[in-house]
């Protein structure tokens, strides 16, 4: 590790303004663009992510740097991936500037994240972000998917989605994310952040998610897009019994009863009331997958 970086290096409310009006950026609802302007608040998110030294960290949406440089405060490697072309360009300057003796361990991606499929340098083992809102959920699954190597995530999102993302069989808001994200992980709430450290200030609460990846893959026959596929069909009609949800799925009712006695769950249950484990039993009791193409996510 090279010398810590001075005590102003993290941007602050004035840093933040000044390089935005330098920039001509004007955050936009369109990309869920709210920056973090509290030095405090992204060095508590970069010890709430459990980040090491010896750490290689994704970012996804960088913005103006905040939470970059705090990364880079502590990590071996921070690369970052960034859609806006104006702060694409910014960012490598903005760590040139306020950390000359870590810019050689940044990496800049400019790129959609979800269409990201590769990272420069070495694999990633952890994933820290402050998520626009209106993509979360998908990017967060992506990454997931996309880099096995991530070890651990934290992701900051709109407090609804890390309910959801964190919601147990049962909950009201257990649903799609929940299922989808424990398919790669243990998920936990890991706090609350106030709206008064954005910039501009959102109109909700955000909260922090933790995910710590399986340290083995779910034991099952079926292929993530068969079991997801079965997770999207027993949410898609949630007040429905599964009998009746998943007969789109499976070809009848019939087709799907049988499925679902023979996975040792109820035809009469919920999709609600699921673990992982059992929309994975399910989907290895399909008697056929074909004509079912899943969405991705």
């Amino acid at each position: 590790m090279s010398s810590s970086p001075a005590p102003d290096a993290l941007l602050g409310p004035a840093d933040i303004r000044e390089l935005a009006a330098a920039l001509g950026v004007r955050p936009t609802k369109q990309r869920g663009q709210n920056f973090v302007i509290d030095a405090n608040t992204v060095r508590r998110i970069v010890r709430t992510a459990g980040v090491r030294p010896d750490d290689v960290v994704v970012e996804v949406g960088p913005g103006l740097g905040s939470l970059t440089l705090a990364l880079l405060e502590v990590a071996d490697r921070v690369t970052a991936v960034e859609i806006d072309d104006v702060l694409a360009a910014a960012l490598p300057a903005t760590i040139a500037a306020r950390m000359p003796d870590r810019a050689d361990r940044f990496a800049l991606v400019h790129s959609d994240a979800m269409h990201v499929t590769e990272l420069p340098g070495p694999a990633p083992t952890a994933l820290v972000a402050n998520l626009p809102y209106n993509v979360a959920v998908p990017v967060l699954l992506h990454m997931l998917e996309t880099f096995p190597s991530i070890e651990r995530t934290l992701v900051m999102v709109q407090s609804e989605v890390a309910d959801r993302l964190a919601a147990a069989p049962g909950s009201k808001v257990y649903g799609v994310p929940s299922v989808k994200a424990n398919w790669y992980a243990e998920v936990k709430r890991a706090g609350a952040i106030g709206r008064n450290v954005f910039w501009p200030a959102p109109n909700v609460d955000s909260g922090l998610v933790s995910l710590v990846r399986r340290t083995e893959p779910l034991k099952t026959t079926a292929s993530r897009r068969e079991v997801f596929a079965v997770v999207d069909a027993a949410f898609a009609q949630r007040r429905k019994t599964l009998r009746a949800a998943l007969a789109g799925w499976a070809g009848s009712p019939a087709a799907a009863e049988a499925a679902l006695v023979a996975a040792g769950v109820s035809p009469q249950a919920r999709g609600e009331a699921l673990t992982v484990e059992e929309f994975a039993r399910i989907a290895e009791h399909a008697e056929t997958t074909a004509n079912k193409e899943p969405g991705q996510k």
